[in-house]
């Protein structure tokens, strides 16, 4: 890959990571730290729209990026299935599964821990287990990408 690709790939990869990071594990901890659990949950879903099209954007432009690469290098088929399956993931996060949690969602009165136990809280539990080891995915696929980026450069 030549030098101005690889330091855009490098770039999109850290942004990638780093909005993951940033998001999940400092400014959805402080949220919900500072505020009762249902306005956290109000707040924080009023910032998944914007996240999920930012991993979208992301994960789109390093695939395109990735493409100005060296097709015959296995590091590179191996970081093509990686991007494409973050694309894939975020595509589904985005039109899929961010809108099946709004609507369950919206049918729950509270989300405090001292609120009645109901299917439909469950059914957000589940999509929201599932929603959140996709998250991780998509940060441990984009270190993977990020630590096995030197291999690309050749």
């Amino acid at each position: 890959m030549k030098n101005a690709w690889f330091s855009l790939y490098l770039l999109v990869l850290a942004l990638w990571v780093g909005g993951i990071a940033v998001f999940t594990f400092i400014v959805t901890p402080v949220i919900f730290k500072s505020y009762a659990r249902d306005m956290a949950g109000d707040i924080v879903g009023k910032l998944f729209p914007g996240y999920f099209a930012y991993l979208l954007v992301l994960s789109a432009l390093a695939l395109l990026v990735l493409l100005a690469g060296n097709r015959s290098l296995l590091a590179w088929r191996v970081s093509f299935f990686l991007v494409a399956a973050a694309l894939f993931v975020n595509v589904f996060m985005m039109f899929k599964l961010h809108p099946a949690i709004v609507k369950v969602k919206q049918e729950i009165v509270s989300l405090d821990r001292d609120a009645p136990a109901s299917i439909t809280r469950d059914s957000f539990r589940k999509l929201h287990a599932a929603s959140a080891a996709l998250n991780l995915f998509l940060f441990v696929d984009g270190v993977g990408l990020l630590v096995s980026s030197s291999l690309l450069k050749r």
